[in-house]
């Protein structure tokens, strides 16, 4: 485990040497392993909460879709075409600060059905939620929830004022406790320094996450970080390879922005140490074709084994 002397030392370091480093050690942690997976926004907008980047807040005018939680049909087709494209995890998200009781029973429902007949690994991202809620969607075979801190404890209330950061951090401790695997990160580019970014990985190492996601934020008109600058490709890569050098034997996933924010330079993200993608889109923002995303998994794993 690095030190945060040792981390901010690392930060300073050429880029190059740093994405080497990165490299060396997701080779030899994780060996040419890549996971993808997929997401499907099963009930979208009219989202209590203030996230400052979030199209889904009933507090911005933003376009969003709204609607409550689609049916089993859909959700299976779309588990199908997930595991068709080759993810093997496959993640339903909902809007709102929670569910209420009521929801939890008809999600546990589509999540049995996925189980039985899709035979995908399910996962799942419905907000704060309690041991008995998650118990019941365990009990349903989810295997995996996901529920994002976003950045650092300090940065925090400066994009989300209507939860705590404690809030989330208790959510993944209730969900590990329940013998569930917890997928943890957050987002990048919100106006958050280096060291921020640095202390959401060191919380997400103590939480002792499964698996981190870094999303890069996509500017949406009508939240108020619209106008946020852009974070440079460098920056990005830098906050890729620090993560991975704090956890080498998790997956590192690229999500939410890596193709507006990479553009060019995506395949770059897989030499700075990262090595699990979200493919097929997003909740609200559309991804690329997944023939091109496949494409440069299958180049990236055959020039990690020369």
């Amino acid at each position: 485990m690095y030190s945060i002397d040792k981390i901010r030392d690392l930060l300073k370091m050429p880029l190059s040497e740093l994405m080497a480093l990165a490299l060396d050690a997701k080779l030899r942690g994780r060996g040419d392993r890549f996971s993808l997976c997929t997401i499907m926004n099963v009930k979208s907008g009219r989202c209590s909460e203030d996230c400052a980047f979030c199209a889904q807040s009933t507090r911005y005018r933003t376009g969003c879709p709204v609607f409550s939680i689609k049916s089993t049909d859909e959700i299976l087709k779309a588990a199908t075409k997930a595991r068709d494209a080759g993810a093997a995890r496959f993640s339903l998200v909902t809007s709102g600060r929670s569910l209420c009781v009521s929801e939890v029973d008809e999600l546990a429902l589509r999540i049995e059905q996925i189980r039985t007949r899709v035979g995908i690994s399910v996962c799942a991202s419905f907000g704060i939620l309690d041991s008995t809620a998650l118990g019941t969607l365990k009990s349903a075979g989810l295997s995996r929830y996901h529920h994002n801190i976003e950045t650092s404890e300090a940065f925090f209330p400066k994009v989300i004022s209507t939860h705590s950061f404690k809030d989330r951090v208790s959510t993944i401790q209730k969900a590990k406790n329940m013998g569930l695997d917890v997928c943890a990160g957050g987002i990048i580019g919100i106006g958050e320094s280096a060291e921020d970014r640095v202390s959401m990985a060191l919380t997400l190492s103590s939480l002792e996450v499964d698996s981190i996601p870094l999303n890069i934020l996509i500017p949406i008109k009508g939240t108020p970080l619209a106008s946020q600058a852009p974070m440079t490709v460098e920056e990005i890569l830098r906050s890729i390879a620090i993560f991975r050098l704090i956890f080498p034997d998790k997956a590192i996933r690229i999500a939410g922005g890596r193709e507006s924010a990479l553009m060019d330079f995506q395949g770059l993200a897989f030499w700075a140490g990262a090595d699990a993608m979200l493919i097929c889109g997003y909740l609200t923002v559309s991804g690329r074709p997944v023939d091109v995303d496949l494409r440069l998994v299958g180049e990236v794993k055959r020039l990690w084994r020369r």
